[in-house]
């Protein structure tokens, strides 16, 4: 709008003359007053420069700002049909007309909340992996998730898991770091069958994938650990009871992590939201509130909320959190739709004087951060419950069972008396309630299974995805070649590895997504097709090194165009870590000494 002192004099009415009304008229220069605080514009000898336009921020598709049409193909397919209403079609048409009748917004989309991803056609390597090649890359079978939340199972479910990887799943079954199972080669025609034999045992598939709440990771030891502040159990049960599955938290921006826990061995800090126990000086055991954690191409910590929240209220306010994910969080672009982008552009103090004021209706208490432990806490090996009975914890390589292995494990943990499994954060398992007098018959029992109780550092901290194998997205193999991996460091290291006082970590992600968390090991892989040397492209890896959790909480070191390829792995490790062994200081872990390492020794 223009001024009439800009416009100069004129007998007209100005814009904000109404109808009828006349202008003011122009005063004489020798009457005018300057204020002194107001020099007098000089009027510029040249043509006016001209202004930029203000940069105006294009809208991120937040629905509390009024932004509800959808900015993306998935949030239109969201919007025209709730993916939860895919099960109908499941059962009633797709079982029974096979795989060529699924619609394709239902296959690539609307399947992920019941736990279903198509999964990676054989024989086509690193380099068909792209969205260009989704029709070829598609195969006519599924990968199945299996939703175990707090990773918690009986004796009968880990053997209904059994029965059905080896009935329906050619007896594939891997732990997943979320203390999932993973099934492959599912075909839909069989997909009602599987839900109806696992929810007579008390388990489900329901947003096991998809932009919604996910599996929600717990403590093995949960109730039962010594060292454990609280027992949360009862609030991960009001969580699934009453918000999983239900249409108003299942369109979300994109999948929420949810991580609560006694103790910190749910790896809380890469978790959207986390409940970590914590001892308030005043208000006694409770859980410390973290939220944005994440990782994939942007990794980021999550921060702290600084609030202390009682057991009853966890599931109050994680509903507040979820609820103001989905109303506030971004949902314009995928890549940049999880809570950690809200809260990098917010601030922790925004972020918690909204959740309070707009969706709790009350303050939050403020309270003390937990204690940071020095290393990993995995359960692996043998320790004392405060039933007094034992925890045995065992370790696959990478999380590589069967449904043979699980209905073994079932037999054994009955035998023994025990009636309670556990899945953990580290692809492991536990079995609780082990007498005393049973402990090293079923190390014994499970050790031709591929379970080691007492494993090598190797194989106990040794995590990978699940690679080209079944993946779509990888372009590389992983999980399989985890299982010569581990055996391999066994050997070539042999004369090390008692000398070795600190886990060090090796984590095998198959693409930058890093569901193998490559970013947070002491070394890390990140899989990408590498040249060889000869102008060959070949399956090989960028390489991290001293990330980690807890007390050295970081993202690995990236060096400057270093990659190895895959059959240099073994070669990689070795050399890395003799240097470690040579150059460290007394007491000194592999990440402290991976961030002040020469550059020479860690290539």
């Amino acid at each position: 709008m223009t001024s009439s002192t800009d416009a100069g004099p004129s007998d007209q009415p100005t814009p904000e003359s109404g109808p009828g009304q006349r202008a003011r008229p122009e005063r004489p220069a020798s009457e005018r007053r300057v204020r002194p605080d107001r020099p007098r514009r000089e009027t510029p000898s040249g043509p006016r420069e001209r202004t930029g336009k203000p940069v105006r921020r294009r809208a991120e598709g937040q629905w509390a700002l009024g932004y509800r049409e959808p900015l993306n193909p998935n949030e239109q397919s969201k919007k025209d049909d709730n993916p939860l209403n895919v099960r109908a079609r499941i059962e009633n048409i797709y079982s029974k007309q096979g795989f060529d009748s699924i619609d394709k917004g239902d296959l690539r989309g609307r399947f992920r909340w019941w736990g279903l991803y198509t999964q990676r056609e054989q024989g086509y390597d690193g380099t068909w992996t792209g969205d260009e090649n989704i029709d070829i890359l598609e195969a006519k079978y599924f990968m199945m998730r299996i939703r175990c939340d707090g990773g918690a199972l009986s004796a009968a479910q880990l053997r209904t898991l059994g029965g059905i990887s080896t009935e329906f799943a050619r007896d594939t079954a891997d732990l997943s770091d979320r203390e999932n199972v993973q099934y492959h080669w599912i075909e839909v025609e069989n997909v009602p069958e599987i839900w109806r034999r696992i929810e007579a045992v008390g388990l489900q598939t329901t947003e096991a994938c998809g932009d919604c709440p996910r599996v929600v990771l717990g403590s093995p030891l949960a109730g039962e650990s010594l060292n454990e502040i609280i027992d949360p159990t009862p609030a991960i049960d009001e969580i699934v009871k009453r918000y999983i599955g239900k249409k108003e938290y299942s369109n979300l921006p994109r999948k929420f992590k949810t991580a609560i826990s006694g103790q910190q061995d749910v790896v809380h800090e890469i978790n959207d939201i986390a409940f970590i126990g914590v001892e308030h000086p005043e208000h006694g055991p409770g859980l410390d509130l973290w939220v944005g954690g994440g990782l994939s191409t942007n990794p980021m910590l999550a921060q702290r909320v600084g609030a202390w929240v009682p057991l009853d209220e966890v599931a109050d306010v994680w509903e507040a959190v979820v609820s103001l994910y989905r109303d506030y969080g971004y949902r314009r672009l995928r890549t940049k739709a999880r809570l950690k982008f809200l809260i990098k552009d917010w601030g922790i103090e925004k972020f918690r004087e909204v959740l309070e004021e707009k969706y709790l209706k009350r303050k939050l208490i403020d309270g003390p951060a937990p204690e940071q432990p020095s290393k990993p806490i995995d359960h692996i090996g043998v320790q004392k419950l405060r039933n007094g009975l034992n925890a045995v914890g065992f370790s696959p390589i990478a999380g590589r069972v069967s449904g043979t292995v699980l209905t073994k494990v079932a037999d054994a943990v009955e035998r023994i008396g025990s009636d309670r499994v556990r899945f953990t954060p580290y692809q492991k398992l536990i079995v609780l309630d082990v007498p005393d007098e049973a402990v090293d018959s079923l190390i014994a029992e499970l050790e031709p299974l591929g379970l080691q109780g007492r494993p090598s550092m190797w194989r106990r901290n040794l995590l990978a995805c699940s690679g080209i194998e079944f993946c779509k997205l990888s372009f590389v193999e992983t999980r399989k070649r985890s299982q010569v991996l581990a055996p391999e460091l066994e050997q070539r290291l042999a004369d090390i590895n008692a000398s070795l006082d600190v886990p060090i970590t090796v984590n095998i992600n198959g693409c930058p997504n890093s569901c193998g968390r490559s970013q947070i090991a002491d070394i890390g892989f990140k899989g990408q097709l590498v040249d060889d040397g000869d102008g060959n492209q070949v399956e090989g890896f960028q390489v991290h090194l001293g990330g980690s959790l807890g007390l050295d909480s970081a993202f690995g070191r990236k060096l400057r165009q270093h990659k190895v390829t895959s059959v240099e792995l073994g070669d990689y490790i070795d050399r890395v870590v003799r240097n470690f062994v040579k150059h460290r200081e007394e007491g000194e872990r592999f990440a402290q000494w991976a961030v002040r390492a020469d550059e020479a020794d860690l290539r």
